[in-house]
């Protein structure tokens, strides 16, 4: 079973504040408020969470798809797809 990453740097893309958040194993976040500039983030059409648009990392939901770590660069070394 591969390791979930469950810490994600939130972007807004308001204030272009950075924060390092907890991403919740059972549940998509569909709202954040920036700490700095207090907006509402949302999640961009088509994506299940504000991870999923503004973090440095996708939901765990979405990394627990195979085809995630095969388009990113989790993969180390000589590793291929089936081998994760």
């Amino acid at each position: 079973m591969r390791e979930i990453i469950l810490q994600s740097k939130l972007t807004c893309p308001h204030c272009e504040h950075q924060q390092l958040e907890t991403m919740p194993e059972d549940a998509c976040l569909f709202y954040y408020e920036c700490p700095n500039c207090k907006k509402l983030l949302r999640p961009k059409s088509g994506d299940c969470c504000v991870f999923c648009s503004y973090g440095s990392v996708k939901c765990p939901s979405i990394q627990a798809r195979q085809d995630y770590f095969c388009n990113t660069e989790v993969l180390k070394g000589d590793q291929k797809c089936g081998d994760i």
